[in-house]
C-alpha cells in the first residue's frame, strides 16, 4: 500500500507512506520509487531506523532503534555502520569512535557501565586491537592488543604515584620447545608477568599521553 507523492511517470516520488507486503511501515521521501532523502522505517520486529536514505538503503546520517533497547547513532553506508557513531548497548555499556562495514574498527572509546572502566584505543573488525589505554577505578594499564586481549610489553599506572611494567605472556608462548597444533588464537586469557616497579616516568611513547598529575 502506498499513499503519497508521484511524479508524471507514476513513480512513488516526494513525499509518501508505504506499508510493505511483510508488515513494515515508511513514513518519508521518495525519488524515482526508491527512499530516498528523510525517513522512517518501522520493523515489524519492533525495531526503527530514523534518519537518511539513499536508493533504498540507510546511508547518511541516521538513528536506529533495536528490539533489545540498544541504539546507534551516526553515520551510515549502504546500509552499514559506517564512518563515525555512537553504539548505546542493551547493558548500558557504549561505544563511541569509529565504525567500518558495521564492525567497531579505528580508534574507538569503550564504556563499562557496570565498572565505570573505560577502553580508550584501537580496533580491528570489532575486537580490541593496537595500542590502547584501559583505565579502572584507581588505575590504568597502557599497552597493545590483539582480538581483544592486551598482548606483549606495557604498564599499570597507579593513582598512587608507581608504575608496574611487565609483559603479557599467552600460554602458547610459554610452552617452548613443544611443538603443538595451532589452536584458536588466545583461546586462554594472557597471564601479566611483571618485571619491575617505578616511579611514573616523565616520558611516554607518543601514540600516549601523560597521565595528568594528581596533586
Amino acid at each position: 500500500e502506498y499513499e503519497g507523492e508521484r511524479n508524471a511517470e507514476g513513480e512513488r516520488h516526494g513525499r509518501g507512506k508505504a506499508r510493505l507486503p511483510n508488515g513494515d511501515t515508511y513514513d518519508g521521501e521518495y525519488e524515482h520509487g526508491l527512499r530516498n532523502g528523510q525517513g522512517t522505517y518501522r520493523f515489524t520486529s519492533g525495531a526503527r531506523y530514523v534518519g537518511e536514505y539513499r536508493q533504498n538503503k540507510k546511508h547518511g546520517q541516521g538513528v536506529f532503534f533495536y528490539p533489545d533497547g540498544s541504539k546507534y547513532e551516526g553515520d551510515w553506508v549502504d546500509d552499514q555502520r559506517h564512518g563515525y557513531g555512537v553504539y548505546t548497548y542493551a547493558n548500558g555499556d557504549s561505544y563511541t569512535g569509529d565504525w567500518f562495514n558495521h564492525n567497531r574498527h579505528g580508534q574507538g572509546t569503550y564504556v563499562y557501565k557496570e565498572s565505570g572502566s573505560k577502553y580508550v584505543g584501537g580496533w580491528i573488525n570489532g575486537s580490541q586491537g593496537g595500542a590502547a589505554e584501559l583505565i579502572h577505578l584507581n588505575h590504568r594499564f597502557q599497552g597493545m592488543f590483539l582480538n581483544g586481549y592486551p598482548i606483549g610489553r606495557g604498564k599499570y599506572v597507579f593513582d598512587s604515584g608507581c608504575e608496574q611494567h611487565g609483559e603479557y605472556i599467552h600460554a602458547e608462548q610459554a610452552k617452548e620447545g613443544e611443538e603443538e597444533e595451532e589452536e584458536q588464537p588466545f583461546s586462554v586469557p594472557p597471564k601479566w608477568k611483571a618485571s619491575d616497579i617505578t616511579k611514573v616516568t616523565l616520558w611516554t611513547p607518543s601514540v600516549e599521553q601523560p597521565p595528568s598529575p594528581t596533586e
